[in-house]
């Protein structure tokens, strides 16, 4: 299992990754904007502390705009995992990026459908949302079971993200 952190606090990063427990991170627009800090200013700070895979997300909502992001992003680092949400647009950039060789994590993942859909498209990572099911009532991880029965019946090679801050 592997265990990443979902911050952009450069901080926390540092002090977790100095621990030799994480694996890697995951952050989204929020998390950065939360920095006060130039995004790629962030990221390459991040980058420049794991040699882990690093999930950077994407904002716009438009394939052609999802890629093209996509592409920047991974121009960053090697280890840039591009973060696409689970909406139709963005399984079809995950299609194409993974088609260019450059990994993707699929978020905003609430079912086992979406997980399986993005595995389909050649998503390197699905990211369940696990604390907010928790938090209306539903147990986060039954979700990961589920997807995780699902990649192992039919022998789909996407890993399962379960970050912690």
């Amino acid at each position: 299992m592997k265990l990443f952190i979902d911050t952009a606090d450069v901080a926390q990063i540092r002090e977790a990754w100095s621990w030799g427990i994480i694996d890697g991170v995951t952050t989204n627009p929020t998390h950065v904007m939360k920095t006060g800090r130039r995004p790629t200013d962030v990221y390459r700070e991040i980058l420049d502390i794991v040699d882990g895979p690093v999930s950077l997300e994407t904002i716009s909502l438009e394939t052609d705009g999802i890629v093209k992001e996509g592409r920047e992003l991974a121009k960053l680092g090697k280890n840039v995992v591009v973060k696409i949400p689970v909406i139709r647009e963005g399984l079809k950039a995950v299609k194409i990026l993974k088609a260019e060789g450059i990994q993707t994590n699929v978020t905003v993942t609430f079912s086992p459908l979406q997980a399986l859909l993005a595995a389909k498209c050649g998503a390197t990572y699905v990211s369940p949302f696990v604390g907010r099911l928790d938090a209306v009532g539903h147990v986060g991880m039954d979700l990961v079971r589920q997807i995780r029965t699902i990649y192992t019946n039919y022998q789909y090679p996407t890993q399962i993200i379960v970050a912690a801050v």
